[in-house]
């Protein structure tokens, strides 16, 4: 079988400086439920990591589909 692959950024909400932010988990749904009405199927979710504190730089979201 043949995949084709999208990754997809998510930046959070910028609430401190550069510290990172809050994550809009409804918005983030919405993009999932629209992915997987295209055929795609999340295959993989990882944050990225700020030198400050640990903070969430931005989720990367990795989907497949057949092609």
């Amino acid at each position: 079988m043949k995949w084709e692959y999208k990754t997809l950024k998510i930046e959070p909400e910028k609430k401190f400086w550069s510290w990172g932010g809050d994550l809009d988990a409804e918005g983030v749904d919405v993009q999932l439920n629209r992915m997987g009405q295209q055929g795609w199927e999340l295959v993989s979710a990882l944050d990225t990591n700020s030198s400050n504190h640990g903070a969430t730089r931005f989720v990367v979201l990795i989907f497949k589909r057949p092609v």
